[in-house]
């Protein structure tokens, strides 16, 4: 077990150093290879401390077969793939291995994601209700209107700093997947908002730190920095209050900016460098969103379309 757990332990340091992976994606990948392990335990396929080192791509398949017993999402039991993929890379470069016996197992095919967004006029009527002035509005406020105005992930709104806007070139720095840092646009209306709430709470700043442009930029109610949990109660709250009439998620509002970007005509390479995409194939799928749409409007309007 002590062999078990310093492999591990090594393997955690490969992918924080060298990979550089995100703090979920290190968290999914060692406990992918822990649930593994314990498996082979399990069924006795060998009972060695060094278990997990003696496997064949027949021993990966079963547990794949025990995983869709188990009614296991593909999507999930393609990501433990890929965590044992990329630990079996590992001991195959540092010598523990001579062959990586998950190279050569599949991934399932998944079903085509089309992503949740929302119409221009939902959109409006989602960020439309800035009436309410206290700290906590205008934080809300702010917010939403940042997601939308420059397709932020959760995590990357959650650990915005005051210091990462520059204000009169309306930029801003993100911190994405991977620690992997871009510079994109932030449209009038969320700098607006942004500054409100950042003179609003000038006050409550300069109690928790003599330097305003250390703190974190949205604040809990205790003046720390708020969690991405809190965010997703707050973007449902507002969405329940604003009468769109169903649940999005803050990511829909991500979805959201990009749909209505190529919906306007820009081009998917600009598309991909703003949502921070490695992958032009990631980003392409929301042209499957503007295909649905376009088919919707023909099958609509054209007077041949219906059969």
């Amino acid at each position: 077990m002590d062999y078990m757990k310093n492999l591990i332990a090594d393997f955690k340091i490969y992918l924080e150093v060298q990979r550089n992976v995100s703090k979920h994606t290190l968290i999914a990948y060692i406990a992918d290879v822990k649930e593994f392990n314990i498996f082979l335990l399990e069924n006795d396929i060998k009972k060695k401390s060094d278990v997990i080192i003696n496997v064949e791509p027949e021993t990966i398949r079963t547990y794949l077969s025990h995983l869709y017993r188990q009614k296991v999402k593909k999507v999930t039991v393609n990501r433990k793939i890929s965590s044992l993929r990329s630990f079996y890379k590992y001991l195959l470069r540092t010598g523990k291995i001579k062959n990586n016996p998950a190279a050569i197992v599949q991934t399932a095919k998944t079903e085509k994601y089309i992503p949740t967004f929302l119409s221009v006029d939902e959109t409006f009527q989602l960020l439309g209700d800035q009436s309410d002035n206290s700290v906590s509005g205008l934080r809300d406020s702010a917010m939403l209107e940042l997601f939308y105005s420059s397709g932020l992930r959760l995590s990357e709104l959650a650990g915005l700093n005051v210091t990462d806007f520059d204000f009169r070139q309306g930029l801003v720095k993100l911190r994405g997947k991977g620690k992997k840092e871009r510079i994109v646009p932030v449209g009038q209306k969320a700098l607006q908002a942004i500054d409100d709430y950042l003179r609003k709470t000038t006050e409550v700043r300069k109690k928790c730190d003599d330097n305003l442009f250390k703190n974190p930029l949205f604040l809990n109610a205790r003046g720390k920095r708020i969690t991405s949990r809190s965010i997703a109660r707050i973007v449902d709250a507002i969405t329940v209050k604003s009468g769109i009439g169903r649940k999005i998620s803050p990511h829909a509002l991500r979805h959201t900016f990009a749909t209505h970007l190529l919906n306007a005509g820009a081009d998917l390479r600009s598309i991909q460098e703003l949502l921070g995409h490695e992958s032009l194939s990631t980003t392409q799928k929301y042209t499957a969103v503007n295909i649905n749409r376009m088919m919707e409007v023909y099958d609509k309007a054209h007077p041949r379309a219906k059969k």
